[in-house]
């Protein structure tokens, strides 16, 4: 008994472990909580689409927010189950599923941040072409409807440039032939507030694009939201700054949980295949 005492000094046994419980554990819930929220997304995604008329909802897919809540929350859904699964069941290959995939999206964050700041111009550009495709579908689908009204009111702008852009619409165009009974109108949401109003007066865009800017600018935001949006950004980058730090430090967590995770599976690994190779040494 001496000897296999003498023999076992400092030599971890089979109750040791290097995996740490709280590192498990923390990983595990911290996925398991984005893992609900990704369900969440799903489901709220899903539920907006099948309100939508097939028709409508088919028009401008790439600018739906339902199609973008259920495509964010999938993504999620799969990233953060590899993360579950894997911390529970210490498996190596979906931690590493995990770590890899956070790590693309944190680098891909990192490229949209610095290619936006690098080429502002070529960002403005696509923020004109998101906004003038917006326009034109915007009585195709409630939700980018809902969307674009709630951003005129809150920037105080209309259209994308001015407020005549709205004639690229179907609905607002100005020409001659155009049959609708908003011709020549743009949004209510691009009507100047009207504190003694109690009902909203969705047709107070009547006949605005065949006003002068001056003319217009009483009744009318006339300033386009394209520099709005821009002035936004240059006044908030502190603010948005902070979003992107709060949305980087999950991650980055995330990813250094899940390397310290799998280092320990290893290491336990190890230790199992050690004492394996040594369990019919009579001196163990």
């Amino acid at each position: 008994m001496a000897r296999r005492a003498a023999g076992g000094v400092g030599r971890p046994g089979d109750d040791f472990s290097f995996v740490n419980p709280l590192v498990k554990y923390v990983l595990f819930f911290f996925n398991m909580l984005f893992w609900m929220i990704s369900m969440v997304m799903v489901a709220v995604g899903v539920y907006a689409r099948l309100l939508k008329h097939a028709e409508a909802a088919m028009a401008c897919l790439a600018v739906d927010p339902a199609i973008l809540l259920v495509v964010v929350g999938i993504l999620t859904f799969l990233i953060t189950f590899c993360g579950c699964v894997g911390s529970l069941r210490e498996n190596i290959c979906l931690l590493q599923t995990f770590s890899i995939c956070l790590t693309i999206i944190f680098l891909l964050q990192l490229a949209a941040g610095v290619l936006g700041f690098v080429f502002s111009d070529k960002a403005r550009g696509k923020v004109s072409e998101f906004i003038n495709g917006a326009i034109v579908h915007y009585r195709d689908d409630l939700d980018l409807q809902n969307l674009i009204d709630f951003g005129q009111k809150e920037f105080s702008c209309c259209g994308g440039v001015s407020y005549k852009d709205w004639s690229q619409n179907m609905y607002f165009n100005c020409t001659a032939a155009n049959p609708s009974r908003e011709r020549c109108s743009v949004p209510f949401s691009c009507c100047l507030p009207d504190a003694n109003e109690t009902v909203v007066n969705t047709m107070c865009g009547q006949g605005m694009q065949a006003m002068s800017y001056l003319e217009a600018s009483a009744f009318i935001y006339t300033n386009g939201c394209i520099d709005k949006l821009v002035n936004w950004i240059h006044s908030n980058l502190f603010l948005l700054g902070g979003i992107a730090l709060g949305l980087a430090v999950p991650q980055l967590v995330g990813i250094l949980l899940a390397q310290i995770l799998i280092n320990q599976i290893r290491d336990q690994i190890k230790l199992q295949l050690y004492n394996q190779q040594h369990r019919a040494d009579p001196w163990y």
